[in-house]
């Protein structure tokens, strides 16, 4: 009796029934589209920042930067070059110097911190990191010597007024200078601790990486583009520090169109002697044992370092800036609010319509509660009406929302994003060095201190990509049956106290 009424009933109010479930299915397809969109959006900077940090870094730690004391140095590298340095010909001196050193707007920490960290519960992996800046400045001048021999013998001869000759040489001839700074990034790592960290985040382009027993070796791993646009391959020499090291590989992001953490990899213990930061960090990077225990992992870590500053993958993806984040910044404001509005409209509409429907059958209403029906099965009758209804629209929109992915994965907009693990990202890449700028060119915008930032800054593009869970159809089932036990709910009650007198006057 049941199902015969329900679908006599459907059947014989088509229209009510066709807008109650468009307007549904509407409002679940919008629902479903945000939810999926969301979930390519949290994945994408996922993916930038697994590019930066490293495959299965759950956490990172690191120290905010302090500002100098006073009488303590700050800003960029300073080069000071003694009279008798570099080499002359033909009246041109030319000086070379190089520099590595943590920087400007980066802090390092003392390194027993990582123990302090593999000694927290549920840690399953753990290391540090020392990120660094390569700064060297060449130029040339003419030889001041000359001019300083003249002044001599001047004062020799007891002339105070005698005019000097300006100094000749330099690189126009005519007593010119010319400097050029040229930097590039440094980081130092553990070479044994390859499964997490920036190198768990590249695959090998050519030659090797770093391995156990490079610990202590002038050995270097660059980054393919910066190797390409420095103009250098596996086997050639790189100045480091003042000190000269082998390129034994080269390496690619694994994420597409991006860039490596740095330009160039060394031994963890080496860069801290080259830069003169014996036993220290400037980043930790953390595997918990599990998702859930990532929590509990980052509250322990805090507790035993309470001057750092502890991160989860979540805490990042804040950083993220770009295309990616104007887009995770949409979903997460208009694309909720707006789903949420459309789902409230889809309610009251069926809600009214139920009720009108209701309004309408005054007279059937009446005439069943006259030959015995109960209120009760009165309010299960329009409950069950509704219900069908909801889940007709569930069943549309669902339909709706997934033509809704496919057309967005197959479009697949690119959106781009970077992060940063320290430092600061310039514009212009790094400060004056052709090589420099060129990597920065190279690795999609990419730019790194020089004298007035520090590394780790790269752009990714990734292709949105919406992905379909059980989690987003059973939201969507779920809408669709709240919708029709609420609409059905509010109409059955107004059914039920309807009377059976209204029907016999309305029949009268």
């Amino acid at each position: 009796m049941f199902f015969t009424y329900l679908r006599r009933e459907l059947a014989g109010r088509r229209r009510q029934t066709a807008i109650i479930a468009i307007g549904m299915a509407l409002a679940i397809a919008l629902v479903i589209i945000v939810n999926s969109v969301a979930s390519g959006v949290k994945a994408a900077q996922a993916s930038v920042l697994e590019s930066v940090y490293g495959v299965g870094t759950d956490i990172t730690v690191t120290q905010s930067p302090t500002p100098p004391t006073e009488g303590e140095g700050g800003g960029g590298p300073r080069f000071e070059f003694d009279s008798g340095d570099g080499t002359t010909t033909d009246g041109t001196t030319e000086i070379s110097q190089s520099r590595l050193m943590a920087g400007f707007g980066s802090s390092t920490f003392d390194a027993s911190a990582l123990d302090t960290v593999l000694g927290v519960d549920n840690v399953a992996a753990a290391s540090g990191t020392l990120s660094l800046t390569n700064t060297t400045f060449n130029g040339e001048m003419p030889d001041f010597s000359q001019m300083q021999q003249g002044a001599d013998q001047g004062a020799e001869g007891g002339s105070t007024d005698q005019q000097q000759a300006p100094p000749q040489g330099g690189p126009d001839g005519a007593g010119g200078s010319a400097f050029d700074v040229d930097s590039f990034s440094v980081l130092g790592l553990d070479p044994s601790a390859d499964a997490i960290g920036p190198l768990s985040a590249v695959s090998l382009s050519e030659g090797r990486t770093l391995d156990a027993d490079d610990a202590g070796a002038h050995v270097a791993v660059l980054d393919a583009d910066y190797a390409t646009s420095a103009e250098l391959a596996v086997g050639d020499t790189l100045n480091v520090g003042g000190t000269d090291f082998e390129i034994v590989g080269t390496v690619t992001s694994n994420a597409a169109d991006s860039a490596s953490a740095s330009n160039v990899y060394i031994p963890l213990d080496v860069a801290q002697a080259l830069s003169g930061e014996e036993g220290m960090l400037s980043n930790i990077y953390v595997q918990a044992a599990s998702s859930t225990d990532i929590s509990q992992v980052q509250a322990d870590i805090e507790a035993a370092l309470p001057d750092a500053t502890v991160s989860t993958q979540e805490d990042l993806a804040s950083s993220v800036s770009g295309s990616l984040s104007t887009a995770s910044d949409l979903v997460s404001n208009l694309g909720l609010w707006l789903s949420l509005a459309v789902l409230v409209a889809a309610f009251l509409i069926a809600i009214l319509f139920t009720i009108s429907g209701v309004t309408r059958r005054t007279r059937e209403f009446g005439t069943l509660k006259a030959i015995g029906w109960s209120n009760r099965r009165i309010v299960g009758q329009v409950a069950g009406e509704s219900l069908v209804q909801g889940l007709i629209g569930g069943a549309l929109g669902i339909a709706i929302g997934l033509v809704g992915i496919v057309v967005i994965n197959v479009i697949a907009p690119t959106l781009s994003g970077s992060a940063s693990s320290g430092g600061f990202d310039m514009a212009g890449g790094p400060g004056g060095g052709s090589a420099g700028g060129d990597a920065a060119a190279a690795g999609g915008g990419r730019s790194f201190g020089g004298p007035m930032g520090q590394t780790a800054a790269a752009t990714t593009e990734v292709a949105l990509n919406a992905p379909v869970t059980v989690s987003v159809i059973a939201i969507a089932v779920g809408i669709a049956i709240l919708g029709g036990l609420l609409a059905g709910a509010i109409g059955g009650w107004r059914a039920s106290r309807l009377r059976p007198a209204e029907a016999l006057r309305s029949v009268g």
